[in-house]
């Protein structure tokens, strides 16, 4: 990020403020007990991507975990773009931002507690992409490592909500990294099928046919939503159906999808070479170059042009 004197603002209950000043009390449930939900996009050349569609699937979200944000989707959208257009002049042009949505259950009252504020708690804010740390992941590709910790399953808890609660998740990136740091972790779900990662969903490539997981064990990915309509554009079948381990092992391509990353070749699983090691695939290709087209923005540049030499 740019080095400036003047700081981030968020939006937070109801106004928007400085982000030293956004500060959520200890007692808020979120906090507590993970009772929250967030979504996030990103920026192509400053401009937001897709806001109006992660705020629909946001209020899909917040309708599952009965959580009242006590804002429109309008005003969401509105806000969200008066804290971008605020935070855009800390950032150059060859930088982007995260934009995002969080809103908890609240605080939880005690005996004697007197609040400032009553009802849920809502942040919207940005934070800077990590494109320097993430650029080598466009050179090289990136390692899946398939944990033991499995998927919380449907019947638990849907993982088409985007919920605060990320342990589940976390404990399976956890393992991943003590094998290897730079790792990518994708669970599997309790049937032994692929599932999807912290922020990422998988596809394979097997004979000119893309597969992805069904959409019941996977959050709904607005990047991932993206790649299946470039892919139609480009006459690629995609088909959602379970792909277990031995599915990625063979498989020519493998990729992942992710707000931040967009689109990035795999090129092992479980340290197994995909195909010939190379990435990205033909088809993996294709589409980065679709989505480029589709955004009007070079994000693989952005991301390569900060390597190392």
């Amino acid at each position: 990020m740019t080095t400036t004197a003047q700081e981030r603002v968020a939006y937070f209950n109801g106004e928007i403020v400085p982000e030293s000043k956004a500060l959520v009390s200890f007692r808020d449930r979120s906090f507590k007990y993970g009772d929250g939900a967030f979504d996030m996009t990103r920026t192509f050349g400053h401009k937001i991507f897709k806001l109006e569609e992660h705020i629909a699937r946001f209020a899909n979200t917040l309708r599952y975990f009965q959580l009242d944000p006590g804002m429109t989707q309008k005003e969401m959208i509105d806000k969200s773009m008066e804290v971008l257009e605020a935070n855009l002049p800390l950032i150059d042009e060859t930088e982007d931002y995260w934009v995002g949505q969080r809103v908890s259950r609240g605080t939880d009252v005690v005996g004697g507690d007197m609040w400032e504020h009553d009802g849920a708690t809502v942040v919207i804010e940005c934070t800077p992409l990590p494109l320097k740390a993430r650029a080598p992941l466009f050179k090289d590709g990136i390692d899946v490592i398939v944990p033991s910790v499995r998927r919380t399953p449907p019947e638990s808890l849907s993982p088409r909500a985007k919920s605060h609660n990320y342990l589940n998740l976390i404990m399976g990136d956890l393992e991943a990294k003590a094998y290897n740091p730079a790792a990518w972790a994708i669970l599997l779900d309790m049937q032994g099928n692929f599932a999807e990662g912290i922020g990422s969903n998988f596809f394979t490539v097997k004979d000119g046919v893309i597969h992805t997981p069904r959409s019941q064990f996977v959050l709904g990915g607005i990047s991932r939503e993206t790649v299946m309509d470039l892919a139609a554009g480009l006459d690629i079948p995609v088909v959602e159906d379970d792909i277990d381990p031995y599915d990625a092992y063979v498989a020519d391509e493998v990729f992942l999808t992710s707000t931040s990353l967009c689109i990035c070749g795999v090129r092992t699983v479980n340290g197994k070479p995909i195909a010939d090691g190379s990435t990205p695939g033909p088809i993996t290709k294709a589409l980065m170059d679709a989505y480029v087209d589709f955004v009007d923005f070079d994000w693989v540049s952005q991301y390569t042009s900060r390597l190392e030499a």
